[in-house]
C-alpha cells in the first residue's frame, strides 16, 4: 500500500504542471527546478509520469472534470490540477484509488480539498475512462486538418498517446549493423538505430565511449540532405544540444557550432567530448555573427514552434499560440537572409524545423526565395532519404504524423536545400 509519503512527488508535479500550463514554461526548462527535492529515481520517474500523462491527456481530463462539477472549475484552480493528476494515476497509470485519495488531497485545503474529493470519488465510482487515442487540443486539430487533412490529425492523436521509440544516430556508419545486433534495435537508414523499448540511456552499450547520440530519425534526416564534406567549412546555426554538429564532424567537417544560449551550447561541448568528436563550439547571437571567412555550407535548423515533437513534448501542443507562430516566422525570416549572407558562391544551405506548420516551412521557403534573386532550391532526391519518406514536387522533405508508422514513426520536420548561385 502506497503511504503518504507519495505527496513529495505530487506535489513535485504539480509544480511543473503549474510551470508549464500557468506560467507558459517549457518543461525542459522547468523540470530541474521543480523537481529539486525528490532524491529518489523512483518518486522523479512518478513524478514525470503524471505530468506526461496530463499533458498528453488534457482535453479528455477536463471534460471527465466537467462532466462531475455543476459549475465548471477554471482552469487555474488548483482543484482541478489535482484532480487531472489524481484521474492520471487511476486511469492511466492503475495507481490504487485509495492511494490516489491519500497523495493527491493533502496538495489541497478547505472547499477545495472538499470538491476534489467528491468529484473525485464520483468519477472513480462512474468507472471514469479515457478514450485511446487520445483528444488534440481544438487549435492543432482545425489547423492540421486544414494543412494536411483528416488522416494526420487521427495519426496526430495516436502519436500522442503512445510512447515513441528512442532513435540513435551512429559516429560511424559503417557499424550499423554491428550496434543493431548489439543494441537489439532495428535500422532504417546507414547510421540510424532504433529502440521499441530501453533503459537508462546512459546504461546503454556505446554511450560511454560515445558510440552513438540520441535523435530522432527525421531529425538526423537535415544534416544528411547537407552532405557535408571533409575539407568543407560548416556552420550549424542555432546547433544545440548538438545532434547536427556532430553528424557534420563524423562526416570530416570543419564545424563551427553556433547557438545564443551559454548553458545550451555546453550540452553541445559535452556531446562533443562524449563521442570524441571536434568542433568550433561559439556562443553568439546568430542575427549577429559573421564567419572569419565566406562558408562552403550552412544547416539552419531555426528556432520554431516545436509543434512536429509533439511525441517527446507534448508540453508544446499547450504552450504555442498564434501570435507566437507568427512571431517566430518573422524571426526565421531574418536567421534565413543573415546565414545565406554568410555562404560563399556555390554554397549550399539546409533550412530546416521542427514544425508542423506551413508558415515556418513551405511558405518560409517560398518567400524566401521570391525576395532572393541569387538563391536556387536543390531538389532532394527520392533516393537521399529512406524508405517510406518522399520529397514533394517542390524538392522540399516535409515528414507527418502517420508516417512509417509501421515501424514506429518520426517526428514532424520540413525541410529545403538551398544553393547559393
Amino acid at each position: 500500500m502506497e503511504q503518504i509519503s507519495g505527496v513529495p512527488a505530487r506535489a513535485a508535479a504539480l509544480a511543473l504542471l503549474q510551470a508549464v500550463l500557468w506560467r507558459g514554461e517549457p518543461l525542459d526548462r522547468s523540470i530541474d527546478r521543480a523537481f529539486r527535492k525528490l532524491d529518489a529515481p523512483a518518486d522523479r520517474g512518478l513524478a514525470r509520469a503524471i505530468v506526461s500523462g496530463v499533458l498528453r491527456h488534457l482535453p479528455d481530463l477536463d471534460a471527465l472534470i466537467d462532466s462531475a462539477t455543476k459549475k465548471p472549475l477554471p482552469d487555474d484552480a488548483r482543484a482541478r490540477m489535482v484532480l487531472r493528476m489524481a484521474l492520471v494515476q487511476t486511469i492511466l497509470l492503475e495507481t490504487p484509488p485509495h492511494a490516489v485519495i491519500a497523495t493527491a488531497l493533502p496538495l489541497l485545503e478547505g472547499g477545495p480539498r472538499r470538491l476534489a474529493h467528491g468529484v473525485l470519488s464520483t468519477l472513480l465510482k462512474q468507472g471514469a475512462a479515457l478514450p485511446s487515442p487520445p483528444s488534440l487540443p481544438d487549435m492543432w486539430t482545425v489547423r492540421w486538418g486544414a494543412s494536411w487533412g483528416e488522416d494526420v490529425v487521427a495519426a496526430a492523436a495516436v502519436g500522442l498517446g503512445t510512447e515513441p521509440p528512442l532513435d540513435l544516430t551512429l559516429r560511424d556508419a559503417a557499424e550499423t549493423a554491428a550496434w543493431v545486433d548489439r543494441l537489439g534495435g532495428t535500422s532504417l537508414v546507414p547510421g540510424h538505430v532504433r529502440l521499441a523499448r530501453h533503459g537508462r540511456i546512459e546504461e546503454l552499450p556505446g554511450f560511454e565511449e560515445g558510440a552513438w547520440w540520441v535523435q530522432d530519425l527525421a531529425a538526423s534526416l537535415p544534416a544528411r540532405l547537407l552532405g557535408a564534406k571533409a575539407g568543407e567549412t560548416v556552420a550549424d546555426i542555432c546547433a544545440a544540444p548538438g545532434g547536427k554538429t556532430l553528424q557534420l564532424a563524423s562526416a570530416g567537417a570543419q564545424v563551427i557550432a553556433l547557438d545564443i544560449s551559454e548553458n545550451r551550447i555546453a550540452r553541445v561541448r559535452e556531446n562533443l567530448e562524449r563521442t570524441g568528436l571536434s568542433a568550433d563550439v561559439v556562443a553568439a547571437d546568430a542575427l549577429k555573427w559573421k564567419p572569419p571567412a565566406p562558408l562552403d555550407a550552412v544547416l539552419l535548423d531555426a528556432p520554431c514552434s516545436g509543434t512536429g515533437i509533439f511525441r517527446r513534448h507534448p508540453d508544446v501542443l499547450h504552450l504555442k499560440s498564434a501570435r507566437q507562430i507568427g512571431e517566430l516566422a518573422r524571426m526565421q525570416a531574418a536567421l534565413m537572409d543573415h546565414a545565406f549572407d554568410t555562404l560563399k558562391p556555390g554554397g549550399r544551405m539546409l533550412y530546416c524545423v521542427c514544425s508542423l506548420e506551413r508558415d515556418e516551412g513551405e511558405s518560409q521557403v517560398q518567400a524566401f526565395l521570391s525576395r532572393t534573386p541569387w538563391a536556387r532550391v536543390v531538389p532532394v532526391a527520392g533516393d537521399e532519404l529512406p524508405a517510406g519518406i518522399a520529397p514533394n514536387s517542390e524538392g522540399f522533405v516535409r515528414t507527418l504524423p502517420g508516417q512509417l508508422a509501421a515501424d514506429g514513426g518520426l517526428d514532424g520536420f520540413f525541410m529545403a536545400r538551398i544553393a547559393r548561385v
